[in-house]
Formats: C-alpha cells, structure tokens, sequence
C-alpha cells in the first residue's frame, strides 16, 4: 500500500440477544444481555480469517489492519463492539481504540479520515451512516441504513491520493458464517433490502 492510501473498513458488532431465540454471554460464560451471543462470539473469531489470515490473502478491498477502533460503552451499555474486534486486536498486537462512544461519530470520522493507514471501526448499526456523513465525500453514495438483521458485511472506503478528493465505497460480504448472505445492502425499492434467513422458532433449540 503506497504511504498515502487510506482505507476505512466499517463492520456492524457481531450478533445480539433476540429475545425468545438466544442469549450474550460474557468471555466466562456468564449470561449478559449487554453481550455478544455465542454466536457473535465465533464470528468475532473468525473475523481473524477474514482480516489477518496467515494463509491467504484477504479478499478484495479488504486489508489486515494497522488501527481498529470500537464504540466505547459506560455501565450498563452494550460492549458488543469491543468484543467483536477484541480476538483479532489481540491476534495482531493492536490495541483497540475505544475513545469514541454513540454520539462522537463526528469527532470519530474527523480522526480516521486523516490517517494514512489500513483502519477498521466496530459500530452500532443505527449510527453508522453518521460515521459517513462526516467522512466527506463519497461515490457511489452507501445505503441511507443498515438493517437490523445483517452482522455479516464490511463497508469500505478507499482514497489512493487525498481524503478531500473523496472516497470509493464498496461492500464486501464477509462469508465467515453459515448464514452468511452474498448480497449487499441497498435502499432500492423492490429490491433486496437485506433481510436474513429466518431466525427459529422459539421452541427450536439454539445452537
């Protein structure tokens, strides 16, 4: 990568509780709703596939990162976005970044825009489109949300001369997980809007 490339890789925190369906868990065990379920948790470590594999390269757009930040969380609030990147900062030696919590998105995308390095972030699907909004401009222009339903894509946002020149976005499916979809999102009517597989029933047993 030439010293003035930038790429901002953007992926949703890896799978929630769903009431009636599944649970989050703690590093220990531990129920916690503010937790990844153990699902979240595989996709967590296979994230280190997907960024940093010692086999193969990573899949097209996608590099191993120098920087990863997180959303912060206080009490109560969700630490799902730090767990998600946690296995694969520590696989790298990376310490995640996890000064900006929901409502810093501005403050954020100010920082990461100026930095002349592979960097991903770990967000919160409501506000990720924030994230962009502040990065300046960019082409084509990504969908206006995220769905609640989809864990398994990585935004990104490449510019090979100078961030005020703005950024080429693209979606890359993640395919780390079983239920993983090929299709990116999009805000077309009558198209497909990124729903996934249907969940069980809840009287089926959770994997």
């Amino acid at each position: 990568m030439a010293d003035n490339s930038q790429v901002i890789m953007i992926i949703r925190h890896a799978e929630k509780p769903i009431s009636g369906h599944s649970h989050g868990v703690t590093p220990d065990g531990d129920h916690d709703h503010d937790s990844l379920t153990v699902s979240g948790w595989v996709r967590a470590g296979a994230l280190i596939e997907l960024f940093a594999s010692a086999s193969r390269a990573p899949q097209r757009g996608l590099g191993s990162p120098e920087r990863i930040y997180a959303a912060g969380f206080r009490g109560d609030q969700s630490k799902r976005a730090i767990q998600t990147v946690s296995p694969l900062a520590d696989h790298l030696g990376i310490e995640v970044d996890t000064h900006y919590q929901q409502g810093n998105e501005a403050h954020l995308a100010k920082e990461i825009r100026e930095l002349r390095c592979t960097t991903l972030v770990c967000w919160h699907h409501e506000t990720i489109h924030k994230i962009v909004e502040h990065l300046g401009p960019v082409t084509p222009q990504p969908p206006q949300s995220w769905p609640d339903e989809r864990f398994d894509l990585v935004w990104t946002f490449t510019n090979t001369t100078n961030a005020a020149d703005g950024w080429k976005f693209a979606q890359v499916p993640q395919l780390i997980m079983s239920e993983d979809l090929p299709e990116p999102i999009t805000d077309a009517p009558g198209r497909w809007a990124g729903r996934r597989r249907p969940t069980p029933s809840p009287s089926a047993p959770t994997p």
